[in-house]
């Protein structure tokens, strides 16, 4: 009977051994396959932090570009600016020089009417003189 339990306690430690035989193979090539997947997404990695310095240097640069350009256009739109504000006022003047003139003109005949536009425009030359 002792011989018996000796070879069933071989067996069951021979089976045991090649399961593990077994398993430690394909742990193997499961950790092979992952040091050659780090190997890729390292190497990819790599690449795309490469590309993406690329593209950053570009975009400062470009970022550089736009600013000087903006720059120099920001006078050319005070300017305009300006040049608006200038024409409301002259226009607003006009308006102003034209309803005035023509309710005079209304009161009066057409040779007094050019006597009182002359008149109108003299005081409107002083007072622009004045500011």
């Amino acid at each position: 009977m002792g011989d018996t339990a000796l070879i069933i306690i071989a067996v069951a430690v021979a089976i045991l051994v090649l399961f593990l035989v077994i398993l430690v193979v394909k742990l193997m090539k499961t950790v092979d396959e992952i040091n050659r997947t780090i190997a890729i997404v390292t190497k990819d990695a790599d690449v795309l932090l490469n590309q993406a310095d690329t593209l950053m240097a570009k975009t400062n640069t470009l970022l550089d570009d736009v600013n000087t350009k903006v720059a120099t256009i920001d006078p050319l739109f005070t300017a305009v600016a300006d040049l608006s504000t200038s024409v409301s006022k002259v226009n607003n003047s006009s308006n102003a020089f034209v309803t005035r003139f023509t309710g005079k003109a209304k009161n009066t005949g057409k040779a007094t009417a050019v006597v009182t536009l002359g008149k109108s425009a003299g005081k409107l030359f002083k007072k622009k003189n004045k500011d």
